[in-house]
């Protein structure tokens, strides 16, 4: 039997309450790890969710805004300082305001607040947990010198664009370089950086526009598969990189895109 497992480990998962981030925390319970997730708002759905995946002795709800840097290395701390260890950091939350808005008019106000919250605090989530990893310099029970896996979530947008979300594009563009950086520049410290890369996905973040007739015919007119992916096919990719499965994998931007998006 081939078991993708994370017995011992534990794992923080930004934007956790809901989506591809629910059912990633949940993938990783049913994996064995202990699971660490924030929260902004939605508090009951992220008790409910935490509660379901075994209450704070197994997986804790963390409030927490993502705007900053400084918001990243404090959710790090509070997941160290709940399980004592972090072993696999999920950078999973972001937004992506859902007007259409032409370069020629975008505000500053929004241009600014895409970056700080899909860019300014990914560094601060991953810079803490680099020095964590590096502080433990773990050896996992397989066998493989893992100091640490990161995941980052990445967009199809990173990769084509997006006409009038060109700073949601932008700032997925710039976590596709900042896995390859990363990654160049950790994997010989047994710390594995990799991107996964989604399409349309049917979450709360994309249900309006796929509401819509025109522009979910038009959604699914780009998709091979003829789809869009539940959270279940995201998450599912993001849990077998952080296991010893994908040992020899780092620097990889795995496409989850139902065949919309075919790059290297």
């Amino acid at each position: 039997m081939v078991s993708l497992s994370l017995e011992g480990q534990v794992a923080l998962i930004s934007g956790g309450s809901r989506g591809i981030g629910a059912e990633t925390v949940r993938l990783f319970r049913q994996a064995g790890a202990k699971v660490v997730f924030n929260y902004r708002q939605a508090r009951d759905q992220a008790m409910v969710l935490a509660e379901e995946c075994g209450g704070t002795s197994e997986c804790v709800a963390v409030q927490q805004d993502l705007s900053s840097a400084r918001d990243g290395r404090e959710l790090i701390a509070a997941g160290v300082e709940h399980f004592g260890r972090l072993d696999a950091l999920v950078v999973n939350h972001g937004i992506w305001p859902p007007q259409d808005a032409p370069i020629a008019s975008m505000s500053e106000q929004q241009w600014d607040h895409t970056m700080a919250v899909n860019l300014d605090s990914v560094f601060g989530l991953v810079q803490a947990a680099v020095a964590q990893f590096q502080r433990q310099r773990a050896v996992h029970r397989d066998g493989t010198n893992a100091a640490g896996h990161i995941v980052l979530i990445s967009s199809t947008a990173g990769q084509r664009g997006e006409a009038f979300h060109a700073d949601y594009a932008v700032s997925k563009g710039a976590i596709i370089s900042l896995t390859k950086s990363l990654s160049s520049e950790l994997a010989g410290e047994g710390i594995y950086v990799n991107c996964v890369a989604p399409g349309w996905v049917a979450t709360d973040m994309s249900a309006a526009t796929l509401a819509d007739p025109a522009s979910r015919n038009r959604i699914l007119s780009t998709i091979p598969l003829g789809r869009v992916a539940t959270p279940h096919e995201i998450a599912a990719p993001v849990l077998f990189l952080c296991t010893s499965h994908a040992g020899f994998i780092s620097g990889e931007v795995f496409n989850v895109n139902g065949g919309a998006v075919l790059v290297g």
